[in-house]
Order: structure tokens, then C-alpha cells, then sequence
């Protein structure tokens, strides 16, 4: 995962295909010839030597991107690559010592596709996740990793670093929080300030610091923080990491804009609605909650915050479009896969999945005027998916920055090798960009992102919900006015509320979360049997 890119620079992914197969590095199978070549052997002791973990995970992951999905290339997986862009990237010995890691060769295979328009590489998204955390978050709704090493859980916050010029500080703004996390269960929300870390509440702009606290707040297992809420009160809380069933909507409501009723909701990931056992999850039940009360409520107009979501399972996408979109997009084409030429050529005998409809139920039955999504440079993966779907069908309109810029996605593969033991290994799982997304009006490739139609800064301490300082919600409330996108003057009262955007540089993105289809690993497991 590409920890040292900012949130405010840019963000994330759009992973969109997960299969959760083990692709397993056999004893008797993987070995070198004794010149750092791979090889055949068979363990016999004839002049091979088994490979080392490491060396296991580069040969199976350059394998399943550039030969062949199935290890060994059985069945119908023979001579299929998985990676999008694997006819670019010329034939590369996995084993060689210059590739000091898999991450190393994956970065190296990475840089071969170029950008015509950007001049730069298509595949900056590629990773290797080397705990089984995102998989276990997406599929399963649960914030913790899958490996013992791993550290298990999370505070659930993710904050912004802010430089107030009238006091000449630094100041640190909860982005959002979980409420099942150990931060929202003691009430931690968007806008309450971070005044002390461990006891230190001398905050400056160093590297040094800036590392220290990221890493007391997000990387540790137990984190003493002073907090003050928006209306000067403080407080004082031990968060411990722990795991919790993640719950994406971070806040909702129905606010009144004039004399129309907006539903207003934000979620900050896409996990699943449903686990690996096809039972609903937490964030089916939250989403549900959420458009139980906009429907109630005779809402006629919907704003999506999606800011901070860095995308999901593509089940969560679906959904929600399916809770969105009008009566007339009912079993209609919502988007389509698009994979290499070679897997594109035999989707169809593989149960590749190449498109998707639309619900022919009316599981939302809101009939919405408009549908508003609140962007930025975090907003990516499934999230953009999810309003570049409904485009065709309904007015939408996004508000705030640009998005990141992410119209392919991943196949995630469960990489795992056999040591001299006959003992199973996790070691990674591989997210490789492996196809492309258009909707129905073939529309995709936007990878520099989708422009808003009106832009707004993102002022880190602002509360949720607030349509006179929220610039966003300003700018919506004055469009449903009729007064087009502008921003009342109130919202720019910097002495009443001041307007702080956070450090760019100093805001480093919390992890990945992508874009993920879990119907497509079953499918090309029914097939490799």
C-alpha cells in the first residue's frame, strides 16, 4: 500500500475484482536451479533448493499477473495473464536478485504501461497487502487483520492536519470516526480537535513530529488523546485498538433547504453488505437505516458525502445505485467489465462476469429530483463507480474537488506457499489492476478524475451537517434555492468559524480500501475445479 501518498494530494484506488483464491507456492513444485532461475524441480534433491517465502511470493505473483491465474496453468486458466496491462510489460525473470522484494518487482512491472495523455504510468494502484486486513474489512465488515503478526484492530478516526494562521499553529481535526470504533464509542466525531498525544500538546510541522503522531494515533496499539469538542469542552480518552463491525455511515440526516427535504448521509468505506457466509452485514444494516428515514421523511433530493471514501466492495456500490437510481433504469445496464484480450476472450466460458443491471425491483422507491456527491481527491475506486453509473439514468451533480481518478480494478489473490513442513503460509494478498469500467453511455478512462460542478474547500472542522459553515452543503442549499452554486456570505465568517483546510503534506492517507467483486472469486473457483 502506498502509505507515503497524502490524502489531500490525491488517494487510493479503485479495486474492483477480488478472488479469494490461495494460490500455493507447493514444496515439490517451486524451486531454483542453484542460479537464481526458476525452475521445475521437484525437491529431490537434484542440484534444486527450495525458495524462500519471499522468493515464493515473487515467482506465484508474477505468474498470476503474466501467465497464467491457476498455479501451473491447469484447466481453463492456462495461458490466461490477470493483469490488465500484461502485454506491455516484457518477459522478466521474477527470481532475479535485483527485485529485493515483491513489492520492488511489483513497482518495476507497474511503470511499463504509460499514460499517453499524462506521460506517466496508468498503474500507480498496485500493491501488495501483506496482512489480510483489507480483505477481512471489505468482505467480512470486521476492522482487523487475518495474520497473528498483524496488529489487531484500529482506533476507527482518521484525522487532518491544519495550519491555523491567526494563532501561527498546527492543528489536528478528527476527519471522521466509526461509531463501533473504540474512538466512537466515546463519542469522538468530525470536528472535535486533537490537543494532546500522549501527554504532548506542543504540535509543530517537522517530519519528525508529523511521523510521531500518525504513528501514535493510527499505528499503535494504545494511544492516550486530549480532545476538545466544538463547543470548547474537553475530555480526555485511552483508545486501544480493537476490533469492531464497521459501520461506513458516519452521519445522517434529513436536512430542509428551502421548502425541499435532503436526505444527507456520509460514508466513509464501501464493506460489504454481505460476508463470505452471504449473510447481511453491519453496513447493510446502517445504509438501510439510513434510506429507511430519507423515505419517511418524503425526501426529494439526496446528497452522498463520499469525501473520504476510498471505494469498497462493488456489492456496496450496486447497492446503493440500486437504492438511488429511478424507476426507469429497472434492469437496465448499470456498467461493464472490460478485461485483457485474453481473459475478454474467453469470459464467457470462464463465467467472467462482463456487465451489470440495475435491479428490476424499486428497492430505494425515492424518486429523487437530484442526487449530490460531495468529492474530493479521496474519493475513488468504487465510489466513483457508483455516481459514474447513475449518470446516464439521473442528474447528478458533484460538489467539492475533483476525484482521485481510478476506472479499473483489482483481482484480489490470496498468495499462500507450503514450507518443508507441508505447513500453509499466508503471504500476501495481491491487488493488480485487472480490468476496466464503463457505464451504460461507455463512459470510463476518467483517469484523472471526474471534475465537480462546482467546487468547494473542505474545512477540516467543521462539524457534520452544518449547511452554514460546511461550504458544500452552503453551495447545495443555495442551488435548491435557486440561486445557483455561490456560497452565502455567513459561510465565509472566518471570525466566527474559522475556515482551516488541511496540510496536504502533512496528512498522510490511512490505508486502501478499492473496489472489490466477490462473485467473481466464486466463479473462477467453480471454474479452475
Amino acid at each position: 500500500m502506498q502509505q507515503q501518498l497524502h490524502k489531500f494530494a490525491g488517494k487510493f484506488t479503485l479495486a474492483a475484482c477480488c478472488l479469494a483464491l490461495f494460490f500455493s507456492c507447493r514444496k515439490d513444485k517451486l524451486s531454483t536451479d542453484g542460479n537464481g532461475n526458476g525452475g521445475g524441480g521437484n525437491g529431490n534433491g537434484n542440484g534444486t533448493t527450495a525458495l524462500s517465502a519471499e522468493d515464493s511470493l515473487k515467482y506465484l505473483m508474477y505468474n498470476i499477473m503474466q501467465v497464467s491465474y491457476a498455479d501451473g496453468g491447469r484447466n481453463k486458466a492456462q495461458g490466461l495473464p490477470t493483469y490488465f496491462w500484461y502485454s506491455v510489460v516484457p518477459v522478466i525473470n521474477p527470481l532475479d536478485s535485483k527485485y529485493s522484494s515483491a513489492d520492488v518487482l511489483l513497482s518495476t512491472m507497474a511503470q511499463y504501461a504509460i499514460n499517453p495523455t499524462t506521460k506517466r504510468p496508468y498503474d500507480h494502484y498496485s500493491f501488495l497487502d501483506r496482512t489480510g486486513s483489507l480483505t477481512n474489512k471489505l468482505l467480512n465488515g470486521v476492522s482487523a487483520a487475518t495474520t497473528v503478526a498483524a496488529t489487531s484492530g484500529d482506533v476507527g478516526l482518521d484525522y487532518g492536519a491544519a495550519w491555523d494562521a491567526t494563532n501561527q499553529k498546527v492543528r489536528f481535526f478528527v476527519l471522521y470516526a466509526d461509531k463501533n470504533s473504540p474512538a466512537g464509542k466515546v463519542g469522538v466525531t468530525r470536528g472535535y480537535e486533537i490537543i494532546s498525544i500522549n501527554g504532548n500538546n506542543k504540535f509543530d510541522t517537522t517530519t519528525t513530529f508529523l511521523n510521531q503522531a500518525y504513528n501514535a494515533i493510527l499505528n499503535s496499539s494504545n494511544v492516550t488523546v486530549g480532545f476538545q469538542r466544538p463547543d470548547g469542552s474537553t475530555f480526555t480518552a485511552n483508545l486501544a485498538a480493537g476490533t469492531y463491525n464497521v459501520n461506513p455511515v458516519a452521519f445522517d440526516s434529513v436536512l430542509t433547504m428551502g421548502a425541499k427535504k435532503v436526505g444527507y448521509f456520509v460514508l466513509y468505506t464501501y464493506s460489504s453488505v454481505t460476508n463470505s457466509s452471504g449473510d447481511p452485514t453491519n453496513t447493510k444494516t446502517a445504509i438501510d437505516e439510513a434510506f429507511t428515514k430519507f423515505k419517511a421523511a418524503g425526501i426529494n433530493n439526496l446528497i452522498v458525502d463520499l469525501r473520504y471514501n476510498g471505494g469498497g466492495a462493488v456489492s456496496t456500490a450496486e447497492y446503493l445505485d440500486n437504492l438511488i437510481a429511478p424507476a426507469a433504469a429497472k434492469g437496465k445496464l448499470m456498467y461493464n467489465y472490460q478485461y485483457n484480450d485474453k481473459l475478454q476472450a474467453v469470459a464467457k466460458t470462464i463465467e467472467l462476469e462482463t456487465e451489470v443491471n440495475f435491479s428490476t425491483a424499486d428497492p430505494g422507491g425515492l424518486a429523487l429530483e437530484n442526487v449530490f456527491f460531495i468529492t474530493s481527491r479521496n474519493t475513488a475506486s468504487a465510489s466513483e463507480l457508483t455516481l459514474n453509473n447513475l449518470r446516464p439514468y439521473m442528474t447528478v451533480q458533484l460538489v467539492g474537488d475533483t476525484t482521485y481518478g481510478k476506472p479499473v480494478g483489482f483481482i484480489d489473490f490470496n498468495i499462500s506457499m507450503y514450507d518443508s513442513t507441508g505447513k500453509k503460509k499466508y503471504l500476501a494478498d495481491l491487488y493488480a489492476i485487472n480490468f476496466a469500467t464503463t457505464n451504460a453511455s461507455g463512459s470510463g478512462g476518467y483517469y484523472t478524475g471526474i471534475a465537480p460542478q462546482a467546487r468547494a474547500r473542505d474545512l477540516i472542522n467543521i462539524p457534520w451537517g452544518n449547511i452554514v459553515y460546511d461550504e458544500h452543503l452552503n453551495m447545495i442549499n443555495n442551488y435548491l434555492k435557486g440561486n445557483g452554486y455561490k456560497i452565502t456570505q455567513t459561510a465565509r465568517t472566518e471570525t466566527v468559524m474559522p475556515a482551516l483546510s488541511a496540510i496536504s503534506s502533512a496528512t498522510k492517507m490511512t490505508g486502501f480500501n478499492g473496489m472489490v467483486d466477490y462473485r467473481l472469486s466464486n466463479k473462477i473457483q467453480q471454474a479452475l475445479k
